[in-house]
């Protein structure tokens, strides 16, 4: 067993038992010879790999039989950009910035039609959750797009806008399967793998049918969905290990129960910390309750001079990675899937001494 725990915002923590299994069969895989890491993308071993991770997302996730899941590089840094151009049919697209990833995405998004911001939460330093209604929306637009966690200043949303019939787009890279949603309501969702899923490297994508080939004409290759959608995620080289680790994690998360099973362990983790801190004298959280995230909790101490002692003290303590963003300062607790409760609890013993210490 590891006496550390990560709190790291992602790349994040992995289930233990996954790394076991990963290291048991990381120089013969399956009784191929090979590493995964090594395996041609062509070869059955790996093409079971590729087929096994997309059905179990499917079931974890309740996929429709309607939307296609497939397995692409670049980050969701990249689908910034792939989602305008796979979508702006009408040119046009409505944004919610809740979030420094919100407004990169609306940022690049700009490059390609008329968009604008229908909501934002920046004039409060992205400490809540705009409210949105129908109205807000402009009519005629391709898609409204959204952030479904804030992964640097710690705000969810509980409740998806009503759009309509207009399609929302969701970047769900710091709580896919960490909270349970009806992909029913997205059009389109999009998730970095490296915070619940697996290593930085591989980007799930989720589409609808009637969405995934409207690409522009402009759409570089390697960016349409469509691309990677005909040839099941084996277009070209994809990044074979990161989708492996993300099976073995699937797995592991179908064997615990789900994500309505994770969902509730989140839930327990998240209202430990939060009660820890709205009852201390010392330590504050400044996002609206309401909207508070499961994965991503930010605090601070009295002062900047603490917040840095306490990074400090808590790393010899084996409690790793908790510096807040430089764009938030602080400190950040990220407790995705693969931090257990015996973690929180140990970062919450910790807090407790560093605040009688240092009142």
């Amino acid at each position: 067993m590891r006496d550390v725990f990560n709190f790291s915002a992602g790349p994040s923590m992995l289930p233990e038992k996954v790394l076991k299994e990963v290291q048991k069969n990381l120089l013969n895989y399956n009784g191929s010879g090979m590493s995964v890491t090594e395996m041609s993308h062509r070869s059955k071993y790996y093409e079971e790999i590729n087929a096994e991770a997309e059905s179990l997302l499917r079931e974890l996730m309740n996929i429709p039989s309607n939307y296609k899941v497939i397995f692409v590089q670049g980050g969701a840094s990249l689908q910034f950009e792939a989602v305008p151009l796979n979508l702006l049919r009408k040119g046009r697209a409505d944004y919610i910035v809740t979030g420094n990833f919100a407004k990169k995405a609306y940022s690049e998004a700009k490059k390609f039609g008329d968009i604008v911001t229908a909501a934002s939460s920046e004039d409060k330093c992205f400490t809540y959750i705009p409210k949105i209604r129908k109205g807000d929306f402009r009519k005629d637009i391709d898609y409204v797009h959204l952030t479904t966690n804030n992964t640097i200043f710690g705000t969810h949303f509980t409740k998806l806008p009503d759009t309509g019939d207009v399609p929302i787009v969701a970047d769900m890279s710091s709580n896919i399967l960490g909270e349970a949603y009806d992909v029913s309501e997205f059009g389109m969702i999009y998730a970095g793998a490296q915070k619940n899923i697996a290593p930085a490297g591989v980007t799930v994508v989720i589409v609808r049918d009637d969405l995934a080939d409207r690409a522009l004409p402009s759409c570089p290759t390697m960016l349409k969905w469509q691309t990677q959608i005909a040839e099941k995620s084996l277009y070209n080289t994809p990044p074979c290990f990161a989708v492996y680790v993300a099976m073995l994690v699937f797995r592991n998360l179908k064997e615990m129960g789900g994500v309505s099973a994770m969902e509730k362990i989140n839930k327990r983790k998240a209202k430990m910390l939060y009660n820890f801190i709205d009852n201390s004298s010392f330590y504050k959280n400044f996002i609206e309750k309401k909207d508070r995230s499961i994965m991503n909790i930010p605090f601070v101490t009295p002062n900047p001079e603490l917040d840095e002692k306490f990074v400090k003290e808590a790393s010899k303590a084996g409690l790793l990675t908790l510096k807040g963003h430089r764009l938030a300062g602080g400190m950040r607790a990220s407790i995705y899937n693969a931090m257990p409760v015996k973690g929180v609890q140990k970062l919450i013993e910790f807090m407790q001494k560093f605040e009688l210490a240092n009142k």
